[in-house]
């Protein structure tokens, strides 16, 4: 479904990404780990069109995305709910809702996707009034899922879900993860720093090293890997 080939981008005369490849099945997880500043960040945002790509390819379901502007690869069907979560903080989160939902303008599937998020999601139900800005970083994660979903997507882009949130809820938004991808046939590229439930969710994994991707495998491959344990599953 998305293919990444020899990519590299640059920020000025700094070379964040080294001419990295990947591939994305149909229907599967797969995940990227590595340190902070490793790269992980940056080729999610160069997928979505957000970073300007200075080679490579990126093939989303065939066809050439690369620099494509990120509105029209969101109308091909791709999502990305980015790192830190970005919701609209003075919104609340019926507006945030509708915010993901920009490119439809049908009012019935407007209100399906609404109905099916708050399914998925039933506490930004229960929130729907509240302005996002005060909502628990779980909660706003939830919700940053939740405006991704509003588009309709095919494929879905999660960068570090779990950042900054309480333990029990980083188990709820995985298990909620993994039922968008199943449930719904989404296919999903994850990034995330807790390698561990990662790995554990993912069926394929690629560790990134100072902008180069240094390993891939399945992802219960990388798990027994002892380079992999050391580095990033605490031994």
């Amino acid at each position: 479904m998305l293919s990444v080939r020899n990519l590299s981008v640059n920020y000025g005369a700094i070379t964040a990404l080294r001419g990295i490849s990947l591939e994305v099945q149909k229907g599967d997880i797969v995940t990227l780990i590595g340190a902070n500043g490793a790269g992980k960040t940056t080729t999610l945002r160069a997928i979505s069109g957000l970073l300007k790509v200075s080679g490579g390819e990126i093939l989303y379901e065939g066809r050439k995305i690369a620099n494509l502007p990120a509105h029209q690869i969101v109308q091909l069907g791709m999502s990305h709910v980015p790192e830190g979560r970005m919701v609209f903080a003075n919104l609340t989160v019926l507006e945030n809702l509708k915010m993901g939902a920009y490119l439809q303008r049908d009012r019935n599937v407007i209100q399906k996707e609404m109905e099916h998020v708050f399914g998925l999601f039933p506490r930004l139900r229960e929130r729907e009034k509240q302005v996002a800005g005060t909502l628990s970083g779980g909660e706003q994660q939830m919700l940053a899922i939740g405006r991704a979903l509003m588009s309709r997507p095919k494929f879905l882009m999660l960068d570090e879900p779990s950042l900054g949130i309480a333990p029990l809820l980083v188990k709820t938004i995985f298990e909620k993860i993994v039922e968008i991808n199943r449930a719904q046939g989404i296919t999903i590229l994850l990034v995330e720093q807790n390698a561990n439930l990662a790995l554990e969710i993912s069926s394929r994994g690629y560790v990134m090293e100072t902008g180069e991707i240094i390993l891939a495998d399945t992802s219960a491959a990388l798990r027994q890997d002892p380079k992999v344990r050391a580095a990033y599953l605490g031994g």
